[in-house]
């Protein structure tokens, strides 16, 4: 009884969710300022997103995210030790990052820390000084852990998929870069990277929590309303990557010592804004998207052949991919790939029931709402929105493009978005033991995991 009751609530709670209130406001130096009060918990979290992403990184790769990572070794005002110290003092979190499109700095504090953090946010955002020192010791941390990872091709396959899907477009460029090209990156080429991308006209600064919208913004605009760019930022024009193959390829990665193989086997996937997501998000829940997927339940319930595999879309701005994904033992990694393949299949000749739909429905409708729960998450939420130039009609409609998917549209949606033909694969393993056995997939080409790069 308490699960049905849990369940119906779940299913309440998903048909009612739409995006709270929030207002946007353009500063006059172009900064872009979202304000959503949540007065529930006396908490702020704040999200800020900068259009200096990894793609804007030219060959020296990892360059957008170590600038980010630099954006903490100190201000004009406060040293690294004093931003942590105080940070600690208060409990409060100040994190910095990169991806592909965009930079990120992240705040959370309580609410009678406010002026403290947000002049902190400021200083860090806008008078970084990027000490040497600190760089130096971070930059032969990162060296280190770039070469570390490749003793664990599960850290690493994202990086050769990417790179074998897009080429040489900047999608296929490893964000946090390689051993090679990090350790030729100086303190300067952050600098400059730092004055070239960070400027107002690029960036959204969202914050949600206990606080008067009003005497936020007056707040933000005090701080931020003089910030000027320094010069003026990059407009790459990265047009649309050819993803449409004409054959079948394999990339094996060798690792002479590996005692499984770990793989991705996909193909053209959808950009972020694709209007067909949520049926494909749906369709993808029951092939490779949740626990009870046919794919963990063939290849992990079933055959015992893995610990775990799914499916999943990456979408980016202007492209995306799709890919199959999980490990085995060396010698079951032909009948891992031909059960993967097997089930890929039958969701193209078989298609989806209205029971299993149904399931699949039920199951993405309860896990929505869930998914912003949190004012970190709405805030992360509202830059994403600027980011890529959605607005709340993709939350609020949710529901709505759910519930419109039947068995008829749920075939349409896997003829046209789940490749079937000309598959790619990417496979790390030891090369002496599967070289031959997997050469019949397709195309054939190797590279070694102890060179750098991917």
């Amino acid at each position: 009884m308490a699960m049905l009751l849990f369940t119906a609530q779940q299913s309440l709670w998903a048909q009612s969710f739409k995006l709270p209130a929030y207002q946007k406001t353009k500063l006059k130096n172009g900064l872009t300022v979202y304000l959503m009060e949540q007065h529930e918990v006396p908490m702020v979290n704040v999200s800020v997103a900068v259009t200096a992403g990894s793609v804007k990184d030219g060959n020296r790769y990892g360059l957008a995210a170590l600038t980010a990572d630099a954006l903490l070794f100190g201000t004009k005002k406060y040293s690294k030790e004093q931003i942590e110290e105080k940070l600690e003092f208060v409990g409060a979190e100040l994190a910095t990052g990169a991806g592909k499109e965009a930079s990120e700095i992240s705040a959370s504090f309580a609410k009678k820390d406010q002026a403290l953090v947000l002049d902190m946010l400021h200083d860090v955002l806008v008078n970084p000084v990027f000490d040497a020192q600190e760089f130096d010791k971070h930059k032969t941390r990162l060296v280190a852990q770039l070469k570390q990872q490749k003793e664990s091709p599960r850290e690493v396959i994202g990086s050769y998929y990417n790179a074998f899907m897009y080429g040489s477009h900047p999608y296929g460029t490893p964000v946090t870069g390689s051993e090679g090209t990090v350790s030729k990156i100086t303190v300067q080429d952050v600098k400059q990277f730092y004055g070239k991308e960070y400027a107002p006209t690029e960036t959204a600064i969202a914050v949600v929590g206990d606080f008067s919208a009003k005497a936020m913004l007056k707040e933000i605009t005090a701080l931020f309303g003089t910030w000027q760019p320094s010069s003026q930022p990059t407009k790459l024009n990265l047009g649309t990557p050819n993803l449409d193959f004409t054959e079948s390829r394999i990339l094996l990665v060798n690792k002479d010592d590996a005692r499984e193989t770990t793989f991705r086997i996909g193909g053209k996937g959808v950009t972020r804004n694709n209007s067909d997501y949520v049926g494909i998000q749906v369709i993808n829940t029951i092939l490779g998207g949740r626990f009870t997927s046919w794919l963990n339940d063939a290849l992990r319930v079933n055959s015992g052949l893995t610990y775990g595999a799914n499916s999943r879309f990456d979408r980016l701005k202007y492209a995306g991919t799709f890919q199959i994904s999980t490990f085995t033992k060396n010698s079951t990694t032909i009948e891992a790939i031909d059960m993967a393949l097997d089930v890929l299949d039958s969701l193209h000749k078989h298609g989806v029931n209205q029971e299993i739909l149904n399931s699949a429905k039920n199951y993405v409708k309860g896990n929505y709402p869930p998914t912003y729960e949190t004012s970190g998450a709405l805030a992360d939420l509202l830059t994403e929105m600027y980011i890529y130039g959605f607005d709340e009609s993709v939350i609020n409609n949710f529901q709505r493009d759910v519930d419109a998917i039947t068995p008829e549209r749920a075939k349409e949606i896997i003829a046209k978005y789940f490749p079937k033909n000309n598959l790619q694969f990417v496979l790390t393993g030891k090369g002496s033991e599967i070289r031959e056995k997997v050469k019949k997939y397709g195309k054939y080409s190797e590279k070694d995991i102890k060179t750098d790069g991917f």
